[in-house]
């Protein structure tokens, strides 16, 4: 037997390590029986795999995953690919683009989505969607549910002995639900609740702003419907996405500035202001088949290089679940779940995410009308301010989300590090800055000694910063003018052996200063709390800071400064 957990081979059920259900290493498949019209999950290596747990009768592979097709999607796919309530008598199901429909598969692909115009197609929605119905899918999933009823009681056992092991040493008030208001998150959460037998753990939902309306309606209906949850918001809600999008260009698949300025930072001050040092246990709905990047993932994650939000260990309950795993669970366990699943999107989160593919973006355009046409609009706006030729052509065949760098955008000239040596001293260089020199730009020197601005010579304005464990100075700072720049300053090294390294380093925080867009990576980077951003000042609480330099070091923030990666431009 396999343990997932520890990645390791035991001969028990249950792991002597981690306490979770074992199970052999092995693939599972979705097969259909065509007498019951319903697929069912196997094991691939399952001896009885080809036979039907309901009818007893053969049962042949579909497909590796799927999800179900509610009536809304239904009605749509019949607009778009037959006629209405083509199929309002047959189970269907989907993966990706392929729809299996009693099991015999029909290919949508993008040019069925661009036939009729989303205007059209959503006014024979409206015709249409008063004579739809459940009837028919309610009784395909009570079919559904009834033939894999062995492989659901197995993922609620395996998951709630992980939770329980992996909450052991957890205080319940240090645990907490990271919400998203998608099916992954909502199973993340009830599994928690129910393995734990508490009802009051700590739900942290991350308002990016840009929801679906339909994720925030399901967020105000969780809450109602779990009144003994802790459920906190985590909101930017100093910035403006589009401000930002017009600053620095929009989000795209290699830069997505959008999650650190959004997500992940709102939710750290949450998590900040709630636990400042105590560790704690997050419970993540992430999955393993979900993406390449989460399938190098574990189960159990601590590690500083992997977590995003330093003081937090991260477990993910259904973490080897596949989609069609997810839906036995919501509906055989009768769980409320985000109504944009019925509309037909897979994945609800930011809405105009550049990860999102051809047929997301149709479907915004059907439900989410207004929007859509205005993020269009920007996006063309911004690819003919870049210098795009053919604009439209540039967004609406998507290449916009292929974009890499600050190439055409103005705000690029921050993140480039402008300097001279300095020729009357030694190991001195003269940074170029865009703003002049104040106590904001000083304390960023805090990660490399303590601060001794009374051992600087004061007609030249010097700060010293001297080494904490040698009580050497190593840094001499100082406000300098300088041909060619308006505003400067003149940073030299002292008593080191690598002096490059160093002012590697010091180049680091000078990116900071100058392109710093609050993107607040850099808070939930620091495991200590001792990076704060306020307004349009970045600090660095010298109490609080550990010298550990993890903020100046390129394994964990590359060139220092988030900026680098989402402005960097080719010479």
């Amino acid at each position: 037997m396999w343990c997932k957990n520890c990645n390791r081979e035991t001969e028990d059920e249950r792991c002597e390590l981690c306490g979770s259900v074992t199970e052999q290493d092995i693939p599972y498949e979705v097969f259909w029986c065509d007498e019951c019209k319903v697929p069912i999950i196997k094991a691939a290596n399952s001896i009885d795999k080809n036979i039907c747990t309901l009818c007893n009768g053969n049962t042949t592979y579909l497909c590796a995953d799927l999800r179900p097709v509610f009536p809304e999607e239904r009605l749509l796919l019949e607009i778009i690919g037959a006629k209405p309530f083509a199929y309002h008598d047959k189970a269907i199901w989907a993966s990706n683009n392929r729809y299996y429909i009693d099991g015999k598969v029909k290919l949508i692909t993008t040019s069925f989505y661009k036939k009729n115009s989303p205007k059209v197609i959503r006014e024979l929605l409206d015709q249409y969607s008063v004579q739809n119905d459940y009837l028919y899918f309610n009784q395909s999933i009570e079919r559904f549910i009834k033939a894999n009823q062995d492989r659901l009681n197995y993922l609620k056992d395996e998951a709630f002995a992980f939770i329980q092991s992996a909450a052991e040493k957890y205080p319940h008030e240090s645990i907490v639900l990271s919400f998203s208001g998608g099916k992954d998150s909502t199973v993340t959460a009830d599994l928690a609740a129910r393995a734990l037998s508490d009802p009051s753990l700590v739900h942290i939902f991350g308002d990016t702003t840009l929801e679906f309306p339909l994720t925030m309606e399901y967020a105000q209906r969780f809450r109602k419907n779990n009144p003994k949850a802790i459920f906190k918001v985590a909101k930017n809600k100093e910035q403006n996405f589009y401000k930002v999008c017009e600053d620095i260009g929009p989000p795209a698949r290699m830069l997505r500035w959008c999650c650190s300025m959004f997500k992940t930072g709102p939710i750290t001050r949450v998590l900040n202001s709630m636990y400042r040092d105590r560790d704690i246990l997050t419970f993540y709905g992430i999955r393993k088949c979900e993406s390449v990047s989460r399938s190098k993932y574990n189960r159990i994650e601590d590690n500083a290089e992997a977590v995003k939000i330093q003081k937090q260990k991260v477990a993910s309950p259904i973490f080897y679940w596949k989609d069609i795993d997810i839906w036995l669970y919501i509906l055989g366990e009768q769980i409320d779940f985000n109504d944009a699943y019925r509309l037909g999107y897979d994945r609800v989160g930011c809405w105009c995410c550049p990860n999102n593919n051809e047929r997301a973006q149709f479907l915004s355009q059907i439900y989410m009308p207004e929007q859509a046409e205005r993020w269009r609009n920007f996006l063309v706006d911004f690819a003919k301010r870049i210098g795009k030729p053919d604009a439209e052509v540039y967004v609406d065949t998507g290449k916009w989300k292929a974009r890499q760098g600050g190439n055409g955008v103005v705000a690029a000239e921050d993140v480039k590090i402008k300097f001279t040596n300095c020729t009357a001293e030694e190991n001195a260089k003269i940074y170029k800055l865009n703003k002049p020199v104040d106590d904001s730009f000083i304390q960023l020197f805090n990660p490399f000694g303590r601060i001794a601005p009374e051992l600087g010579r004061k007609l030249i304005n010097e700060t010293i910063v001297i080494d904490i464990k040698t009580n050497v100075p190593i840094l001499s700072i100082q406000p300098f003018s300088q041909d060619g720049y308006d505003f400067a300053v003149k940073v030299k090294t002292l008593n080191v052996a690598k002096h490059d390294d160093l002012q590697r380093m010091v180049g680091y925080q000078v990116r900071k200063f100058n392109a710093c867009r609050k993107c607040l990576k850099c808070e939930s980077l620091c495991k200590f709390g001792a990076i704060s951003v306020y307004g349009d000042t970045y600090l660095i609480n010298e109490q609080k800071c550990k010298r550990c330099k993890m903020c100046v070091t390129a394994k964990y923030l590359d060139g220092g400064c988030l900026m680098d990666k989402y402005l960097k431009t080719k010479d």
